[in-house]
């Protein structure tokens, strides 16, 4: 929708109203050491006109690539049907549903979208969403030390092999609410984490520890004996998991004798387009025996006076409906358009149509491998089972080749030295079902010639 900003005047008129000098003024009681200095990288305001042609030859940037990049975001078919029956005006425009009266029909989107989150991760209850897998892995962090009431420590491990960007966006969350994260190095010619080196840490106080499944080289950590060596600790298990690869693996209620007791993710696969780079929406689910620490919304299911079938909000532990000192959060809103989309989607698929999306990934990944090792210098870099995503190492820069691989149309993965210096010539790529064997060839045969 169109973006109207105010005219000088106008703010001119707003601080003259209110008694102030200017608009810094309105904020004076925030010290100065936690306040931004300003956008300095931003440029200057463009017009309506010169912003939606810039937008444009962005968006054309993406066309025609052939993508195997994959580390959180991962290029899925979205059956048609889904954002026809998404951006109808009763879903595409609505709201907070505080009015149950009026809502029952987001209402029910948002229950039904909660009985898949909890049935796929075998878990009691789901909320209705957080913003992406970066905040519910956040949420997910400060609800495991608020649960976690015996610790004292404020601290969370966290394996490894985590996805850096999510743990980035959770440590500039809980840092500020003195929550530290202690990594637990993964095994470098593995990429897991091996349990020898999370028992150098028994008997410590931490909270919980965070288990990434699949983690970010596509590699299957050994979450029944990491599960029941925390709960034999007395820390919580926090899952960071890709929602498709539970189609076809272990749901993190499952997880050794009792299961972990929250779970995050980002819901991106299931429906949501890449386009370039969102929106999203994570998802956070958790045991019922902890469910008053868990943030945001629950939507729950009642009758009426006549006995009829309703859908109501319950839970609601945040800030805008309780003593702010109680609340659990202050994320007042969750992505229910993508949220809505996903509903749709693992509607429209069921429990075969995702096993079949997740087989025929592994299945890619597994032939795209195989083609790109067989080209000389290119080896893989993890044995052992993954999903739909693993690491090669490539005989020069990975960075300067994905850029010669983007410049023949194809999106050949992420370079992992960004973010780990022992892997600076190895690269993470990804292939889900839309990927072909024509698709597999010309990647193999441009990353030839991109090394040769």
């Amino acid at each position: 929708m169109p973006f109207i900003p105010h005219t000088q005047d106008d703010i001119a008129a707003m601080l003259d109203t209110i008694g102030v000098a200017r608009i810094d003024d309105i904020f004076d009681e925030i010290p100065a050491r936690i306040r931004a200095e300003g956008l300095k990288h931003t440029p200057e305001g463009l017009s309506e006109m010169a912003v939606t042609r810039l937008m444009r030859e962005r968006a054309a940037q993406d066309e025609g690539l052939t993508c195997f990049l994959g580390a959180g975001a991962y290029e899925h078919h979205v059956p048609a049907a889904v954002w026809e029956i998404a951006t109808r005006g009763e879903f595409y425009t609505a709201y907070t549903p505080y009015q149950a009266e009026a809502s029952q029909g987001t209402l029910q989107v948002i229950y039904e979208y909660q009985s898949m989150m909890a049935h796929l991760t075998g878990m009691d209850v789901s909320n209705a969403s957080v913003y992406d897998g970066g905040s519910g892995l956040s949420e997910a962090v400060l609800m495991a030390v608020r649960t976690h009431r015996k610790s004292k420590s404020r601290k969370v491990l966290v394996l490894g092999a985590l996805n850096p960007r999510w743990k980035r966006a959770c440590e500039a969350i809980v840092g500020n609410q003195d929550v530290g994260l202690v990594e637990v190095p993964f095994d470098a010619a593995t990429g897991v984490t091996a349990l020898v080196e999370l028992q150098k840490f028994a008997g410590q106080d931490f909270a919980g520890i965070v288990i990434a499944q699949p983690n970010f080289f596509g590699r299957l950590e050994d979450v029944d004996a990491i599960t029941d060596f925390a709960h034999a600790q007395g820390w919580l298990v926090v899952g960071a998991v890709n929602p498709t690869s539970l189609a076809i693996l272990k749901a993190p209620g499952q997880w050794g004798e009792k299961g972990a007791d929250i779970v995050i993710g980002d819901g991106q696969p299931l429906g949501i387009p890449l386009s370039s780079g969102g929106p999203y929406f994570g998802f956070l689910c958790c045991k019922m025996d902890i469910v008053r620490n868990m943030p945001g919304r629950i939507i729950g299911r009642t009758v009426d006076l006549e006995g009829r079938p309703g859908f109501v909000l319950t839970l609601q532990a945040r800030e805008q409906h309780i003593r702010r000192a109680k609340a659990t959060s202050n994320i007042c809103t969750n992505q229910g358009l993508a949220m809505t989309a996903a509903t749709i989607y693992m509607s429209l698929m069921g429990p075969n149509g995702l096993e079949e999306v997740a087989t025929l990934s592994h299945a890619n990944t597994k032939k795209t491998l195989d083609a790109l090792c067989r080209v000389p210098g290119v080896t893989r870099v993890f044995d052992g089972p993954f999903f739909h995503e693993a690491v090669i190492r490539l005989p020069k820069d990975a960075t300067a080749v994905l850029a010669k691989l983007a410049d023949a149309g194809i999106l050949g993965g992420y370079a992992l030295g960004r973010d780990f210096p022992a892997l600076k010539d190895c690269v993470l790529l990804c292939a889900t079902e839309t990927r072909t064997d024509g698709d597999i060839e010309k990647y193999r045969a441009a990353l030839a010639a991109a090394l040769a």
